[in-house]
């Protein structure tokens, strides 16, 4: 794999950092595990969480869409970690009732009511992946995500996100813990898609064209009531709007460093809503999008 290189400036001098791709110790495991919010936008569960097969998943948390996550560490070369993982997630997926259980005693009923069982991520951190390990994982269908990790000096930590598989976009159906589809009193996002005129139907896919083409790892998950495009977290949420004829974003973007525009950008810090971002952006036209832009170009870079 191509390495990365990091340089700090000091006037017009650049002095390479060295980096360590060294194997994973416990003390990152850790590390990891105390910031997971802010790293990749997970919470937290569990760590060293035991299967009844004799096994144990390093982390288990829960993403910012409320789907299952399990996340594991190579420490070694020759560890297989993508398979281990796979293994892990068949076993969660005919576990729901024991993960539902560990939600609720940490974050309490009513998100644990909320879990979304459609596509439950599996996430591998490593000091590198081999080409091969990146071809295996586009070809498994399966959402995966292999992220590499870099020490330099000063205490700076690196992540990139070698590559993402977004697999079985859903319908927006949630299933409960056994495997039952959950009614919804709401429209779903895919509902509201399929209903959406003509006109609002084509704003839609230039703003979905827009958002994937952004990246290559970007990816894409239909959820109930909106559709989350991320890298390694979200950076935009969209929903579709049939009664008010709109598509609206939100964006992970402080509110105060933009000039908000009535009936276009809107605080929602203090607003309750689907989906993450604090920016809300309202687009009845194409001429709206391309205003947008900088603003989603700008959530994509901060993601």
């Amino acid at each position: 794999m191509s390495d990365l290189k990091l340089f700090q400036s000091a006037g017009k001098t650049l002095t390479e950092l060295g980096n360590t791709p060294t194997p994973l110790e416990r003390g990152l495991q850790t590390q990891f595990e105390q910031n997971l919010e802010t790293l990749l936008g997970v919470r937290f569960l569990a760590s060293e969480y035991a299967t009844t097969h004799g096994g144990r998943m390093d982390t288990l948390g829960l993403d910012e869409n409320g789907s299952p996550v399990i996340i594991e560490y190579k420490r070694d070369r020759s560890e297989n970690v993508i398979n281990q993982g796979l293994f892990y997630l068949d076993w969660l997926m005919d576990h729901r009732g024991d993960f539902e259980l560990l939600v609720r005693d940490r974050y309490g009923k009513e998100v644990a009511d909320q879990v979304e069982w459609n596509a439950p991520r599996l996430i591998c951190i490593a000091a590198d992946f081999t080409k091969y390990d990146i071809h295996a994982v586009k070809q498994m269908g399966r959402n995966i995500e292999l992220i590499r990790y870099r020490r330099f000096a000063g205490d700076l930590l690196l992540l990139e996100l070698l590559t993402a598989v977004s697999a079985g976009t859903s319908s927006g159906v949630t299933v409960d813990a056994a495997g039952n589809s959950k009614p919804h009193k709401y429209k779903t996002v895919s509902e509201m898609i399929a209903g959406a005129d003509g006109e609002l139907a084509n704003l839609y896919a230039d703003v979905e064209h827009f958002l994937m083409g952004l990246g290559d790892d970007v990816t894409q998950k239909t959820l109930r009531f909106y559709v989350a495009f991320r890298r390694i977290k979200n950076f935009a949420c969209v929903e579709v709007k049939t009664t008010l004829n709109l598509v609206r974003l939100y964006l992970k973007l402080d509110p105060d460093t933009v000039e908000l525009e009535d009936g276009f950008t809107r605080d929602v810090r203090h607003v309750g809503h689907y989906g993450t971002g604090d920016l809300e952006v309202s687009l009845t036209s194409h001429d709206d999008l391309e205003r947008a832009k900088a603003l989603i170009e700008q959530s994509y870079e901060a993601s």
